[in-house]
């Protein structure tokens, strides 16, 4: 049965203010989707909101993945269930080596019913396939024993995000502005292993993003314009072209109410 990602009427506060305000959408395994919208318009409140962050109250509606409610579900169960979450700016944890974050996230990911003390991975296996993994996608073996992202380049930060999508195999991936900050070269090399893996294993794929570029390089099947904390226009690529030769003041045009004096 084929794995989706069901958004229903979401509606999200953060800090007493209401960011999102009724967001439908529907992700399907293999499907590439895209998230587009001005600053502020609530992108990545959705992501943070999908993956469960203590912070994003969910006031009303609901999230399903494979048809079960995963709103009560902490990050770390929603993960388990397929989920995952490529942040914007990935944070450097100083003093965990890169293998070991991996191995236990990867155990966790695999033996949902493992307990905290429960084991790992055995090193040999694991260590095997991490260099594969790290060797597919052109990334230095040294970095296995680098503290997580502590002193990486925003390019290097991106592409080991990429290489935990890759050892945990999620059903259903949120990548939040992954193009941030990224020269050219460094995005081209991303958007290549993200296709990859895509491609690969057949993940669901919501890709928010304020350019059309990253586009060129990881074709979206879906387009979509978030406005307002509502999602006001979807359709294919062609609408991302649209928002790159016009930018948003038509789309707040049609659907923003005029201000009464």
């Amino acid at each position: 049965m084929s794995i989706e990602l069901v958004i229903r009427d979401l509606a999200v506060e953060v800090e007493g203010n209401l960011i999102l305000n009724g967001i439908n959408l529907e992700i399907r395994e293999g499907e590439v989707h895209a998230l587009m919208g001005p600053n502020g318009s609530g992108k990545s409140t959705l992501s943070y909101s999908l993956m469960g962050h203590p912070k994003y109250h969910v006031k009303q509606g609901d999230i399903f993945l494979n048809g079960e409610s995963i709103l009560g579900m902490e990050a770390d169960e929603r993960a388990k269930k397929g989920l995952f979450l490529a942040f914007q700016n990935p944070t450097a944890i100083p003093g965990v080596s890169l293998a070991n974050f991996l191995r236990t996230a990867t155990t966790s990911v695999r033996n949902p019913e493992r307990t905290a003390d429960g084991k790992l991975i055995p090193m040999r296996e694991f260590r095997k396939e991490l260099l594969q993994k790290m060797t597919d996608l052109g990334i230095d073996h040294a970095f296995a024993r680098r503290y997580l992202n502590d002193g990486f380049s925003g390019g290097e930060k991106k592409r080991v995000e990429v290489l935990q999508m890759a050892m945990l195999e999620p059903k259903i991936a949120i990548l939040d502005e992954m193009d941030s900050g990224l020269d050219i070269d460094a995005l081209r090399m991303v958007a290549e292993d993200t296709n990859r893996l895509q491609e690969t294993h057949s993940m669901g794929v919501l890709l928010i993003t304020h350019y059309q570029r990253l586009l060129n390089y990881i074709p979206p099947d879906f387009v979509h314009i978030l406005l307002n904390g509502r999602i006001v226009e979807s359709g294919g690529p062609e609408l991302a072209h649209e928002l790159e030769a016009r930018g948003y003041d038509w789309v707040r045009q049609r659907h923003e109410e005029p201000q009464k004096h």
